[in-house]
């Protein structure tokens, strides 16, 4: 069993989450609930937890600051669940080390699957072939990325971007092809959030930062050295 933390002062959209993961899942998914930010962090404190699902405005403490304090000492998938649209705010949520975004009103089957993708990905429950690049290595089955000998921390996306990248070493990847793939055909993402997410994966990879290659006016490349 999975256990997830769900912060959510809308007591509806609660019922309908809590109610919808059980029977979907059939007892596999269990979720704990806050109904204020500060509630959130003291269980996220208080318990381990596969996933944290965070509305952004909340009582007391705003999601983001939430995110923001988990990820000084965890690496457990955060999900946001908003109303709260704006480039700047998806940008920041990202800056603060959240994998994904989900806006309201949103499809109950479609924030199940992601969860569970995140979850699996973060358990390594599926087995793939490893990836290496000069001193770079990453392992898909456990979600383990290390760089010069060090395991480094990334956040969702920044792992699937690279991900991709090692998937398609010496082609160059548009920064539209990376919003399809990573937010789907039907999202208004702002091409600057990819940008955000590579330069915050050079920063992780430190040394390896030189394996991703940014080709002007076309996107990003990862070269082999």
């Amino acid at each position: 069993m999975y256990k997830i933390l769900l912060v959510e002062d809308d007591s509806d959209i609660r019922e309908m989450i809590c109610d919808y993961f059980d029977a979907k899942s059939e007892g596999n998914l269990h979720i704990d609930t806050a109904v204020d930010g500060q509630e959130g962090i003291e269980k996220a404190y208080e318990n381990t937890y596969d996933l944290l699902l965070l509305d952004v405005m909340l009582p007391e403490l705003d999601g983001f600051e939430i995110c923001k304090q988990v990820r000084t000492d965890s690496d457990v998938p955060i999900v946001f669940i908003t109303a709260r649209t704006s480039q700047t705010d998806m940008l920041r949520g990202y800056g603060l080390g959240c994998d994904d975004y989900i806006v309201k009103p949103f499809p109950l089957p479609v924030l199940f699957e992601k969860v569970n993708a995140l979850i699996k990905r973060s358990k390594g429950l599926v087995r793939l072939p490893q990836f290496h690049s000069g001193s770079l290595t990453l392992n898909p089955n456990n979600g383990k990325v290390v760089s010069n000998g060090v395991e480094i921390t990334l956040t969702s996306k920044e792992f699937s971007i690279l991900k991709i990248l090692f998937e398609n070493k010496n082609k160059i990847i548009s920064r539209e092809a990376l919003i399809r793939m990573l937010w789907g055909y039907d999202c208004d993402v702002d091409e600057r959030i990819v940008d955000t997410h590579i330069k915050n994966l050079r920063k992780a990879i430190g040394e390896n930062a030189k394996l991703i290659k940014t080709v002007r006016s076309r996107g990003y490349i990862m070269e082999e050295f």
